[in-house]
């Protein structure tokens, strides 16, 4: 199930929620009892290439002109 980050507007706490997807957007309480808490967006850091080493982009080239010399 995800793990959703929200911050009360009324006192500042900030805590996590487990809920389905379906529930994501409802409104959540804060656990000091405050009703106006909203979603943080959350973000997600993506390394590396699944089979290990960088995978380079069809025609060989590379660099910042899709192949050719910056120069």
């Amino acid at each position: 199930m995800p793990r959703y980050d929200f911050r009360c507007r009324s006192c500042g706490a900030t805590f996590e929620l487990r809920r389905p997807m379906a529930q994501a957007n409802d409104p959540a309480v804060c656990p000091q009892g405050h009703p106006d808490a909203v979603k943080l967006l959350s973000t997600v850091a993506v390394t590396g290439a699944a089979g290990g080493a960088p995978q380079q982009a069809p025609g060989g080239g590379g660099g910042c002109c899709g192949g050719g010399c910056c120069g």
